[in-house]
C-alpha cells in the first residue's frame, strides 16, 4: 500500500488514494488525458500495487504502453448459480486434494467477497397464460435441482466470504445494478471505485454506473476469489461519441441492436468501449444498462459510461441510502470520475454513432449482431407475402402457419432492467386488449423480469393485468428463455412441428439467439423489444410485415396494425415517472439482503453424493489432466469453421433423450421430464463432459455428405480407421486409447457466454491444443485455466489454405513463453511434413505459469501446499 498518496476525502470520515497525484508525478498533465478506464485502473494500482512495481505499472497507463503485465484487484466476484456453483464445486474438490496432501482444507476460502445469485436454473414449464405459473415453475425448479441447491446451501455454511441469494429473486446483473453495486466502495476507512468480475459474459451490465465490471470464466473467477490479482495489459480503450437524440417511438432495444451491429463492424473485439457525448448524457441509466449489457454481443470486454447526474438520479430512484449517494458524487468529483472531468480525455481511436439514425429494429434469425430493421422484413426474406397468405389458409384449417412463433418471451436483464421497455410492453398489451386482440393459441408466452420491482411498478400502473390477459403473466424472476430454459412445448404443438417439419421460431427480448439455443424445436430466433414481443405473440408468425400488415382485427372487424397499438413516448414517460418509486426497491431488496447469521458447517469437506448427476467431486487431479501434455502425435477431434460459439462447444439448452447426456441420465434413473438443461448439470463432470461438441447444429468439416458438403450434427470421424460416429462415442474411443487430441478452427473461436465447460469438456476428452485463426477473450482464458494450449494461425494461414482433411497428426514444437512463435508440425497421411509458424496465445507470464502447472486449480494447490509447508 502506497501511503504517500493516501489523503482525507473532503466532507467525509474516509480516506482515498490520490491517483491523480501519482500519475502527474510521472508526467505533468497526463491525468487530464486519461480515459475513464485508465483512471480507475490507476487508482487501484496506487492503492494495491507493490510500491516497487508502482511506477512501471503506472507508466503502462500514462504512456499507453502494452509491453508489461500489471495486476488488477477486483473488489467483488459476482456469480450465477451455474458457473458460481461450478467454481465452488472446484473449490470443494480443491479442499479434498489439499486434505489428501496433508494441508488444512478449511483455509481454502474466497478472499474477495463473493456473491452468488441463483438465477439460471428455472425453466418455463408453465407459461404466462397459467395463473399459477410462478409457483409451478419454482416447485419444479426446486425438485429438479435438489442436489445442486443442497450443495449451494452447504457453501454458505462452509466457505467464508460467500453470500447466497436463493432462487426466485431475480437475475444477477439486474440485482447488481439495482442493489449490489455501491458504485463507490468504503472499506477499512478507505473509499475507492467499485469493480467486479462476474461468471457471466453480461456482467458489464453494471458498467452503465461507471463500475468496471467484466465477464470472466469460472476458472478466472476462482483465481480472483482466492486472492490472486487478475493480470492484465492496458486494453485498447475505444471512445464512442454518441450524437443526436433518438426518434419518437424508438426503444433502448432498438438502439442497442443498432449499436451492436455498428461496433461489430468497427471490430471492437476485446476492447474497453467508453461512451461519451451529448447523446450519452441524454440516456438514462436504464438505457445505458441495455447498451452495456450487450457488450459481449459486439465483442467488447467492457462498455463504460462515466458517473454523472443520471447516475445520481438512478441511485436515488433505486433506494440507495442518502449517505451512499452523497459519497458517490463527492468521490467521483474529487478523483476526476465525474463526467465534466472527462471532457479532456483522449482516445487512440474514436467512433461516432448518431442516435437519431436508429429505426425500429430486431436481430436475427441467428445472431445478435445481425440487425434486422422491421422496415426491411420483406427484402430480407423474413416476411414472405405468399407464405403469409398460405399461412392464413393453414390457420383457418387449424394448422400452424410457416414461420409460426412458438415462443414469445419478455425475458432477460438486458431489457427488463429498463422500466421504459417494460412499461411500453404493458401499454401495447392494454391497447391490444381494448381492441379485442388475442394471443395466437400456439404461442407459448411468458414474462420473466430480472427483478421483483417490475411487478410492483406494473401493479402500480395497472398494467400487469393487461399483460396477464394476453398471456404474459410473470412466470419467474430468472434468466429463463434467454438462457435456453424455455421449457417444454404443448405435446400437440411439438408433434405438429415434427410431423410437418415446420419452420417454427422464437421472439424474445433477450441478448442471445444462436441456433439451437432458445429451444430445440425453434429453428431460429429473433431478438426484439418487449412491446414487439407482445405484437408477435398476437400475430403468431414472423412471415408478415409487422410495420405494414395487420396483426389482427378489432371487435368490429377492422384491421389493426402496429402503429395503432404503439404507445407514445409521452405515455411511457408519464407512467414511469408516476409508478416507479424508491420505496419499491427498498421493499424488495432490504429483506432480500438481510442474510442474518449463518451456522458454520460441521466439516470443511463436502459429503459427495455418489448417485448425483448434478454435483460430483471434480477429476482434475487424475486421468488426462494428471498427465503432462505430449504435444506430439495429436489427432484432430474436429476441424471447425468460423464463429464457433460456446453453445457449439458445450450447449446449455434442454437435454433430449436421444443425446449422449440423455442416455446417461436415463441409465442413472432420472425421468426424462427431469433431465433439465446441460447448464444445470455442470457440477457433475460425468454428465457435463457428454455435452462436449454435442450441439446438433455443429459442422465438423471432417464429416462429409456423399456430395462433399459438410454434414450437420454432433459427429466425428475416428482416425486412422476413418469411421464416422457420434461425437461422444468418438471421444470415448480416443480416451480409451489415451490418444492426445487437437481441435483446428477458424476465426472468432469460442464466442458466446463465459462457459467453463467449453474448455473443461475438451480437456477431459484429451484435447491438448486448439489452433484457430482467433479466440474470444473469455474462452481463451478458460482454455489456459484448464491446461489447454491455445495457438493462433498467422494472418493468411487457415485450415483451408493448408487443405487439412483430418487424416493428419500434429505436433507442437518450441518452448512456450508469452505470445511467442511456435511451430505446428502437420504430418500428412502421404508422409509429407509441413511446418507452420503459429503464435502462442499464452498472453502473459501468469498464463504461462498456470499452463505449465496444468491449470488454475493445480497452480493454486501447489502454491498453497508450499506456503503451508514453509
Amino acid at each position: 500500500m502506497n501511503t504517500q498518496f493516501r489523503k482525507a476525502l473532503p466532507g467525509t470520515q474516509l480516506d482515498y488514494f490520490d491517483a491523480k497525484e501519482a500519475v502527474e508525478a510521472i508526467q505533468a498533465g497526463a491525468w487530464a488525458k486519461l480515459p475513464y478506464t485508465s483512471r480507475v485502473l490507476a487508482e487501484q494500482l496506487v492503492r494495491r500495487c507493490d510500491p516497487a512495481d508502482l511506477t512501471a505499472s503506472l507508466e503502462q497507463l500514462v504512456y499507453r504502453k502494452r509491453d508489461l503485465d500489471f495486476p488488477w484487484y477486483p473488489a467483488r466476484v459476482v456469480c450465477h448459480d451455474i458457473l458460481g456453483q461450478t467454481a465452488l464445486v472446484d473449490l470443494a474438490g480443491l479442499r479434498d486434494a489439499i486434505a489428501e496432501k496433508g494441508g488444512d482444507p478449511s483455509k481454502v476460502n474466497p478472499v474477495v467477497p463473493t456473491q452468488l445469485i441463483v438465477d439460471h436454473s428455472l425453466a418455463v414449464e408453465a407459461a404466462g397464460f397459467d395463473p399459477d405459473a410462478f409457483e409451478k415453475n419454482r416447485a419444479i425448479e426446486d425438485r429438479r435441482n435438489e442436489d445442486r441447491f443442497h450443495f449451494i446451501e452447504w457453501t454458505k455454511t462452509a466457505f467464508k466470504n460467500v453470500d447466497v441469494i436463493p432462487a426466485g429473486n431475480g437475475i444477477m446483473h439486474q440485482i447488481n445494478l439495482e442493489k449490489m453495486s455501491p458504485v463507490i466502495q468504503a472499506r477499512g476507512g478507505v473509499a475507492f471505485p467499485d469493480t467486479c468480475v462476474g461468471t457471466d459474459s453480461h456482467t458489464p451490465h453494471v458498467d452503465a454506473l461507471g463500475v468496471i465490471a467484466i465477464g470472466v470464466g469460472g476458472l478466472e473467477a476462482e483465481t480472483v476469489m482466492l486472492g490472486h490479482p487478475s493480470m492484465m495489459r492496458l486494453p485498447d480503450i475505444v471512445g464512442v461519441e454518441l450524437t443526436g437524440k433518438r426518434q419518437p417511438g424508438i426503444t433502448a432495444t432498438d438502439i442497442v441492436l443498432a449499436i451492436t451491429e455498428f461496433l461489430r463492424q468497427e471490430r471492437v473485439v476485446g476492447a474497453y468501449v467508453e461512451f461519451f457525448g451529448e447523446g450519452a448524457d441524454s440516456l438514462t441509466i436504464g438505457d445505458r444498462a441495455t447498451i452495456s449489457n450487450m457488450c459481449p454481443e459486439y465483442g467488447a470486454t467492457a462498455s463504460m459510461f462515466y458517473i454523472d447526474g443520471q447516475t445520481i438520479d438512478y441511485l436515488k430512484l433505486t433506494g440507495r441510502e442518502p449517505e451512499q449517494v452523497a459519497l458517490v458524487e463527492t468521490y467521483a468529483k474529487e478523483l476526476g470520475l465525474w463526467s465534466d472531468a472527462l471532457k479532456t480525455a483522449e482516445y487512440e481511436r474514436v467512433l461516432r454513432f448518431d442516435l437519431g439514425s436508429v429505426v425500429r429494429n430486431m436481430a436475427g434469425p441467428s445472431n445478435p449482431h445481425r440487425r434486422l430493421p422491421t422496415s426491411a422484413l420483406a427484402e430480407r426474406g423474413i416476411s414472405d407475402e405468399a407464405k403469409w397468405e398460405a399461412g392464413k389458409e393453414e390457420e383457418a384449417h387449424g394448422l400452424m402457419p410457416d414461420g409460426a412463433v412458438i415462443i414469445a418471451a419478455i425475458t432477460s436483464c438486458t431489457n427488463t432492467s429498463n422500466p421504459r421497455n417494460v412499461v411500453a410492453a404493458g401499454l401495447l398489451a392494454k391497447k391490444a386488449n381494448d381492441l379485442g386482440l388475442v394471443r395466437k393459441p400456439w404461442v407459448k408466452s411468458s414474462f420473466a423480469p430480472g427483478s421483483k420491482v417490475a411487478r410492483l411498478y406494473l401493479e402500480e400502473a395497472g398494467l400487469l393485468p393487461e399483460l396477464e390477459k394476453l398471456g404474459f403473466g410473470i412466470v419467474a424472476y430468472a434468466c429463463t428463455t434467454c438462457n435456453g430454459m424455455s421449457g417444454a412445448l404443448d405435446p400437440k404443438i411439438q408433434q405438429e412441428i415434427i410431423d410437418r417439419d415446420l419452420y417454427a421460431t422464437a421472439v424474445l427480448s433477450g441478448n442471445r439467439n444462436f441456433d439451437g439455443r432458445i429451444h430445440p424445436y425453434a429453428k431460429q430466433a429473433f431478438l426484439a423489444s418487449p412491446p414487439l414481443v407482445v405484437a408477435y405473440a398476437i400475430a403468431g408468425t414472423v412471415r408478415f410485415d409487422i410495420e405494414r400488415d395487420a396483426l389482427g382485427t378489432d371487435k368490429e372487424g377492422n384491421p389493426v396494425t402496429l402503429k395503432d397499438l404503439w404507445p407514445s413516448d409521452e405515455e411511457i414517460d408519464a407512467i414511469v415517472a408516476s409508478s416507479v418509486k424508491p420505496e419499491q426497491f427498498r421493499q424488495v431488496y432490504i429483506p432480500m439482503f438481510d442474510l442474518g447469521s449463518v451456522q458454520e458447517a460441521e466439516s470443511p469437506l463436502y459429503d459427495w453424493r455418489p448417485m448425483s448427476t448434478y454435483i460430483r467431486r471434480p477429476p482434475y487431479w487424475e486421468g488426462a489432466l494428471a498427465r503432462k501434455p505430449a504435444l506430439k502425435g495429436m489427432r484432430p477431434l474436429a476441424i471447425l469453421p468460423d464463429n464457433i460459439t460456446t453453445d457449439h462447444l458445450s450447449p446449455s439448452n434442454a437435454i433430449l433423450m436421444d443425446s449422449a447426456a440423455g442416455e446417461y441420465l436415463h441409465k442413472m434413473g432420472l425421468p426424462e421430464e427431469d433431465f433439465n438443461s446441460y447448464a444445470t448439470h455442470r457440477g457433475d463432470h460425468l454428465t457435463a463432459q457428454r455435452a462436449t461438441l454435442a450441439n446438433p447444429k455443429l459442422f465438423n468439416e471432417m464429416v462429409l455428405n456423399e456430395d462433399g458438403s459438410v454434414r450437420q450434427g454432433s459427429l466425428a470421424r475416428v482416425e486412422p480407421e476413418g469411421k464416422v460416429m457420434r461425437m461422444w462415442e468418438a471421444i470415448e474411443a480416443y480416451m480409451e486409447r489415451k490418444q492426445p487430441l487437437i481441435i483446428v478452427a477458424g476465426a472468432d473461436y469460442g464466442q458466446g457466454s463465459s462457459r467453463d465447460w467449453a474448455a473443461k469438456g475438451v480437456r477431459l476428452a484429451g484435447v491438448e491444443v486448439i489452433v484457430a485463426e482467433g479466440f474470444e477473450r473469455i474462452h481463451r482464458t478458460n482454455l489456459v485455466g484448464m491446461g489447454v494450449l491455445p495457438v493462433e494461425f498467422k494472418p493468411g494461414t487457415t485450415r483451408l489454405t493448408l487443405a487439412l482433411d483430418g487424416t493428419e497428426t500434429y505436433d507442437i514444437k518450441g518452448e512456450v513463453s508469452p505470445r511467442c512463435d511456435l511451430t505446428l508440425v502437420i504430418n500428412r497421411r502421404n508422409g509429407e511434413v509441413v511446418d507452420v509458424p503459429v503464435t502462442c496465445r499464452l498472453d502473459t507470464a501468469a498464463d504461462v505459469s498456470v499452463y505449465k502447472a496444468g491449470g488454475v486449480l493445480q497452480r493454486f494447490a501447489k502454491d498453497f501446499l508450499e506456503s503451508e509447508q514453509g
